[in-house]
């Protein structure tokens, strides 16, 4: 197995075969960025039949590298270059920096098992994370047309116009105005402009959404069985978490979320506070998902929370106990659902997996393992908590 470690750049990108066995530069290679290029790599890469590549920051700029190579079925590692800093640390020569080094540092990570990880070919989860920042980019350009034309519309009409406004209501609000001079003419067909763009921006959230829809029911995931996830929500979980399996425990991903309270001392006891740290986005998310259960009696959601606050905690506290349980459950439940699509689809399935049939449920009732929270919860993937 030779192992060619790849040091990228916007216009250029060096390889650089290293014998695992040896950790010697065997050969190197130069190229520009183009698609021509990247086959002159491969046919270079072609004259030993068994290699992998380690590409240094496979995600950032050896991303497009890294897919062309996996579409046409390399293995590929990423290296983050944290690690190919150290490996030239450790080696002759000063810690100097060359491309040729640098693409080596690539492969001698990746031939110790340090830190680099395989990467897998895109996916729907990469769509939905596509899918899911544009939307928040098109919610944001709405945002700032609605509060454009707010301003507009209270220049024009007395007291303005109300809050949840939409492009009828202001159109219809328009329609009322008898502009006098050439100030109002123009706030007039100014705020007629921003009332095309919000229609437009409506329109582009709409098709948004239904394609977010159609890639959630594609995928399967059983998110949307759970009371308060639609698919608009189940997209941003799954775009922002990618892999699941990449969490070893529900610890790890509510860690990951900011869900995770933080154990602090002060004045000679020990308490938790909130974390800030995390995915925002993320932890966003998992707080749309306990407001709506909290607001929803009959869910089991809103029973956890009602029984934290009996038990004398705040509501405030108690909402932060649920999005604790509710990061448990939605790991378990993607793990389930990777689980099993990785049994139907894809090698190296565990037919003895039982996470699929443990995901389904909804969200865990305050029972007696609950006691703890706040506080880390219980790292078994396979289990959920259940009713006595």
């Amino acid at each position: 197995m030779m192992l060619i470690g790849i040091d990228p750049h916007k216009s250029t990108h060096t390889a650089t075969a290293v014998d695992p066995g040896t950790n010697r530069d065997q050969a190197s290679i130069r190229i520009d960025g183009t698609l021509q290029e990247y086959q002159r790599m491969l046919d270079w890469a072609c004259q030993w039949h068994q290699r992998q590549w380690a590409v240094e920051n496979a995600r950032g700029l050896g991303h497009h590298l890294t897919s062309w190579l996996l579409a046409r079925g390399e293995r590929v590692v990423d290296v983050p270059p944290t690690a190919t800093a150290r490996v030239r640390q450790l080696s002759r020569g000063a810690g100097r920096k060359t491309d040729r080094i640098d693409a080596a540092a690539a492969a001698c990570v990746a031939a110790v098992q340090g830190d680099a990880r395989p990467v897998q070919p895109e996916n729907s989860t990469d769509a939905l994370a596509l899918l899911d920042e544009r939307r928040s980019n098109l919610a944001q350009a709405r945002v700032r047309a609605v509060n454009q034309l707010h301003a507009l519309l209270r220049a024009l009409l007395p007291g303005g116009a109300p809050r949840d406004l939409s492009a009828a209501k202001a159109e219809q609000l328009l329609q009322t105005v008898v502009p006098v001079g050439p100030a109002e003419t123009t706030r007039q067909a100014l705020a007629a402009d921003l009332i095309t763009e919000v229609r437009t921006w409506d329109v582009k959230l709409k098709d948004n959404a239904k394609a977010m829809a159609a890639l959630v029911a594609e995928s399967g995931s059983r998110l949307t069985d759970t009371p308060g996830i639609a698919a608009i929500t189940a997209a941003r979980l799954l775009g922002r978490t990618g892999n699941p399996t990449r969490f070893p425990t529900a610890s790890a991903f509510a860690q990951y979320a900011g869900t995770a309270p933080i154990e602090i001392a002060s004045a000679g006891r020990a308490h938790h506070r909130l974390s800030r740290r995390g995915d925002r986005q993320l932890n966003a998310a998992l707080h749309t998902v306990a407001i709506t259960q909290i607001r929803m009696p009959g869910t089991r959601g809103h029973a956890y929370f009602q029984a934290k606050v009996a038990e004398g905690k705040t509501p405030r506290e108690a909402q932060r106990c649920l999005k604790r349980r509710l990061a448990d459950h939605v790991w378990r439940t993607m793990v389930g659902d990777e689980r099993r699509r990785t049994r139907t689809t894809g090698p190296g399935g565990q037919p003895g997996a039982t996470t699929a049939s443990s995901a389904v449920g909804p969200t865990p009732t305050a029972d007696s393992s609950d006691k703890s929270l706040p506080g880390p919860a219980e790292t078994e993937p396979t289990r959920l908590h259940q009713t006595p």
